[in-house]
């Protein structure tokens, strides 16, 4: 009687955890489908509506091609099977995007904000009459489209090595096997040399940079510093209280990957707040501790966000866009989530010439070509230095941008903006370039940014 009481109790233990691992699968198996209609929904309403605004035109079929494919798990097994709609206001604006994702659910939503506002994903549930007043012109998107065969790069006269490292680049092999260019821009001394573009790309057709949007906040806060508005030693607000140790976290910590907070994965994935329609606030400030401020690496959206947060009350005065229109770039725009929060650790879109001029910003250390400064002295080099704890490999990292100061025949003074998909904006002082690559890559090709870049640099020496 003992013995089938201990084997009626063994195989109850068993039960419990394949009864908890069902429940989990079905829970994962109902959220997929859920983020990649949002993830959808949010792509074709930033690439449509924001080249709109620019007077430019992507369709579906090109975001499908683009944009909506080659995409990280678990969009990847969702995106093409689900039927999307774009709603256009009677005078042919987009309005929203709304894809169908569950039959006992409303669609994802993705509604335009505007020219200054961009795209903002709705959270899940949200009811397409929440959205009142647009008429449905409803527009099919393909599942699936043929990739597009790149055009030759152009360089100018006497600049055929560079036209050929662009033109390898845009072939997609001699930098990474399937790596996918949309888009290259050189420019030396003010001038640009070299201007390329994938089919269905051009000058004002903006693309998502992800992660370049980083160093757009490194730059944010510095602009707030040289107004005063911001000291990137001081704490950045976090915690509940000031007894709670979260405080002693500095703007500089965030800026450099060291808060110590948890995160649930390398990069924190977001997909709550990316795809998933949940606030900033929500979603990114309110991390644990798990090691004291400074003392490690780790790659991390929520530390970009809480950033952007602690500059937030500037913004009332002094928006992205403002910065945006002192650097010509006409065509960026950085997006938010519903709640108006700026998502500023990825989702701004720009054009490729735009990053060029950003770019072109720390050239200059600061300095607008009018002779403004809209950056403390110094600023470069405080981004570009590394200080505190360091990736365990690759590239090193400074304060919201990445490193290229151990790369064999690059400059030790380069840095950049590196952003997911292949979005680079390389910026290398002592030889007064910027590049600019962009990028579509698909997930598990990576685009050899310090290859490119020194290919570019040779072609661009002195003979």
């Amino acid at each position: 009687m003992i013995r089938l009481t201990v084997a009626a109790a063994a195989l109850l233990v068993a039960a419990v955890p394949a009864a908890a691992q069902l429940q989990e699968d079905t829970l994962q198996a109902r959220y997929a489908p859920a983020l990649a209609a949002g993830y959808k929904a949010l792509m074709l309403c930033g690439a449509i509506a924001n080249a709109e605004a620019n007077g430019a035109t992507r369709t579906p079929a090109s975001v499908a091609r683009w944009e909506l494919s080659g995409i990280q798990a678990p969009m990847s097994n969702h995106v093409a099977d689900l039927p999307a709609r774009i709603v256009r206001s009677p005078s042919g604006q987009v309005t929203y995007v709304a894809v169908d994702w569950a039959a006992d659910m409303p669609p994802r939503l993705a509604a335009y904000r505007g020219a200054q506002k961009g795209c903002s994903v709705l959270p899940i549930g949200t009811p397409e009459t929440a959205l009142e007043g647009a008429q449905q012109r409803p527009t099919p998107v393909p599942a699936t489209a043929a990739r597009a065969a790149p055009k030759p790069a152009k360089g100018i006269a006497g600049r055929d090595l560079l036209a050929m490292a662009a033109q390898k680049a845009l072939d997609g092999f001699a930098y990474g096997v399937g790596a996918r260019t949309t888009a290259v821009l050189i420019r030396k001394g003010g001038a640009t040399l070299l201007e390329s573009y994938a089919p269905d790309f051009g000058p004002d057709i903006p693309q998502r940079t992800f992660s370049v949007a980083k160093s757009i906040t490194a730059t944010l806060v510095g602009a707030a510093v040289l107004r005063g508005e911001a000291d990137v030693n001081a704490s950045a607000g976090l915690g509940l209280s000031d007894a709670d140790p979260r405080r002693a976290i500095t703007v500089d910590h965030l800026l450099r990957m060291g808060s110590g907070r948890y995160t649930d994965a390398p990069g924190n994935r977001s997909d709550p707040l990316y795809y998933g329609g949940a606030s900033v606030e929500e979603a990114a400030l309110d991390w644990p501790l798990v090691a004291p401020p400074g003392s490690t690496f780790r790659y991390a959206n929520n530390d970009t966000l809480a950033a952007v947060a602690a500059i937030k009350p500037t913004f009332a005065r002094h928006p992205p866009a403002e910065l945006f229109a002192k650097l010509g770039m006409t065509g960026t725009v950085a997006e938010t989530d519903w709640q108006g929060s700026y998502v500023l650790s990825s989702q701004v879109w720009s054009t490729a010439g735009d990053l060029a001029k950003f770019g072109e910003l720390y050239l200059s250390d600061g300095r607008l070509p009018s002779g403004e400064r809209i950056l403390p002295e110094g600023w470069a080099r405080y981004v570009s230095t590394p200080s505190g704890p360091q990736p365990a490999s690759g590239f090193g990292y400074g304060a919201g941008f990445w490193l290229l100061n151990k790369e064999e025949g690059v400059p030790p003074d380069t840095f950049a903006a590196v952003g997911a998909r292949g979005q680079y904006v390389v910026i290398v002082p002592s030889r007064q370039v910027v590049i600019v690559r962009r990028g579509e890559d698909p997930v598990g090709t990576r685009f050899d940014i310090a290859g490119f870049t020194r290919d570019v640099l040779e072609a661009l020496r002195p003979k």
